[in-house]
This record gives structure tokens, sequence and C-alpha cells, in this order.
């Protein structure tokens, strides 16, 4: 179990880690603990216990945490699987796997492995390629993730990112290029490159996502002016984003997005910031064993059979 100190339901509820590991040894797991010391660390820590022929990693922490531990898991055999401590848990919300860590230990035993394919990011400057399993973003969303106070998420969770949010909506929004196979250039001001529906652990955005389809949902919002957010939000509340004025919806394996006007643009993975653009998006297929309920899986393959 490779565990995030800091996240935060374990900041707040510290005795939870030590009840979801009871559960997991009262199921007959042997477990071992792996606190993380700082950024990046999990994925070191992943990386070894692959080598060293773990049975299985159990990421305990928010999205953040997960991607870590899935940028050293990536190509292995050895399954993953998640206990939600985060803030936004939105894999777990995705899943079904629900927001309770000790329940998710307890649900261990009844979770099917099934072979995914994940994002991954090449950033400018010959930096390493980033691994994501749920989503990019790039423009508005990452400038929030960049620019957010940790302090105040500390004291609001999921609180502090639509105060941000909001508050980035006074301002011009920066524009990038998205580069397709399918549609050409396109521009926008918020690019989201998404393997899952949900997002943020409130909304469903990306409406034909499936951790299981062999394709990235890519969805653009153009515009620099904020006020068009207002139709935007509303259109995604109702679940009619896709049918917007000024919204595109593309289904590829790789595309690449540029800033324009010669203004930064950030982007964010599973949650966190990831540097900015100029960059490359992809997808692996067949990238790691993910545990998921049996049900989540029932679903998703009756929409992708293929």
């Amino acid at each position: 179990m490779i565990y995030n100190p800091n996240a935060g339901t374990l900041r707040r509820h510290p005795r939870r880690l030590s009840e979801a590991e009871s559960e997991l040894r009262a199921a007959g797991h042997s477990v071992t603990l792996h606190p993380t010391s700082g950024p990046g660390d999990a994925t070191g820590i992943a990386r070894k216990l692959v080598d060293s022929g773990a049975g299985l990693i159990l990421a305990a922490g928010g999205d953040g945490t997960i991607n870590e531990v899935l940028n050293g898991m990536v190509g292995s055999a050895t399954p993953l699987a998640i206990l939600p401590f985060g803030t936004a848990n939105v894999l777990a919300m995705e899943t079904g796997t629900g927001g309770n860590p000790v329940a998710a230990a307890r649900a261990l035993g009844s979770l099917e492995p099934v072979r995914i394919g994940v994002g991954c990011l090449t950033a400018s400057g010959g930096s390493q390629p980033r691994h994501f399993l749920l989503m990019a973003g790039a423009g508005l969303d990452a400038h929030i993730v960049a620019h957010l106070d940790l302090d105040l998420k500390k004291k609001l969770g999921k609180g502090a990112y639509w105060i941000a949010g909001f508050s980035s909506l006074t301002r011009r929004l920066e524009e990038l290029e998205v580069v397709t196979a399918e549609q050409g250039r396109l521009r926008c001001s918020f690019a989201l490159a998404s393997r899952v529906r949900n997002y943020g652990g409130d909304l469903e955005i990306a409406l034909g996502a499936s951790l299981l389809s062999n394709t990235i949902e890519l969805m653009l919002f153009e515009g620099a002016s904020p006020l068009r957010y207002l139709k935007y939000f509303a259109g995604v509340l109702a679940r009619r984003a896709s049918r917007l004025t000024g919204v595109h919806v593309i289904r590829s394996t790789g595309f690449e997005l540029h800033p324009v006007n010669g203004h930064p643009v950030h982007i964010q993975l599973d949650g966190e910031s990831c540097g900015t653009l100029p960059a490359r998006v992809g997808l692996v297929r067949d990238a790691v064993t993910l545990m998921v309920p049996p049900a989540y899986l029932a679903k998703e393959r009756v929409r992708w059979t293929t």
C-alpha cells in the first residue's frame, strides 16, 4: 500500500488508514505500508515494488497520488487497486468504488481485473512522457490548478476549486490551438482530453469517455471571453454541453496542443499541474491492469465491446 500522508481524507481522519489495513489483513492479505515523502515519490516506490514482484499495489490517496503510482507501473503486469483518501476521488466515483476507503478495502476481494489503456503526454523541452489514467486539461482548468491556494484547499477541499474557478472567470482567457487528424486545427480556451466521464467528483463532462475505450474523448470549448463559460457550465449541468455552439467533441488517439498569441498555457494531469504547452497527447493501449467493481466492468463492457 502506497499512501500519501497529506491526502485530504487521511489528514482529517488518520485512523482510517489503520482501519483499512485491518480490513485487508482480516481478509488474509499480507500488507506492507509505504508512505510518500513528497511529490513524485510514489512513482519511484511503485517502480521498485513492481521490480520486486509485488502481487498487488494499492494506491491510497487522491487522484494525484494514483497518477504517480500509475507512472511507476505502466507496462507491468502488476495489478493496481485504489483506496480513496483524496479530495475529489474522481477514479473512485467513476468506477463506483465510492468515497469510503475502509469500505473499499473491505470490498477488495470482490474486484475484477481489467487491462486498460492510459493517456500519455509529452511536453516540450525533451521532458519524460507523463501518463494519465483520468484526464489531461489545458487552458482554463489547468490555470485554476496551477494557481490554486493550497492552504485554502486544505481547509475547504473541493470548495477551493470552485472559488478559484469563479475567480478565473473575471479575466480574459488564454487560448490554444489543438491539431487533430480528425478535424484539423481548432482554437479553444479549454481542452479536456478525458478517459472518464466524471470531472472533479461532482460533474460529468466527457459523456462518451470510458476507461475501456481505445480512444481519448477530446472536448474543446471555444472563446477567450469568460462569459461564454456561463453557457458552457449550464450545458454541462444539463448534460447537453456537446450540443452547444462553440463546443467540439472528438474521439482521437493522438493530437497536439500549442499556445497562441505568445501567452503561456498551463497543463494539468489527473488534477495536478504539469507545466505549460506545447505538448502532444496520445493513447498507450494495454498499459495497466486496474482492479474495478464488477458492476462497473459489466456496464462498461456493454458500452465498449471493442
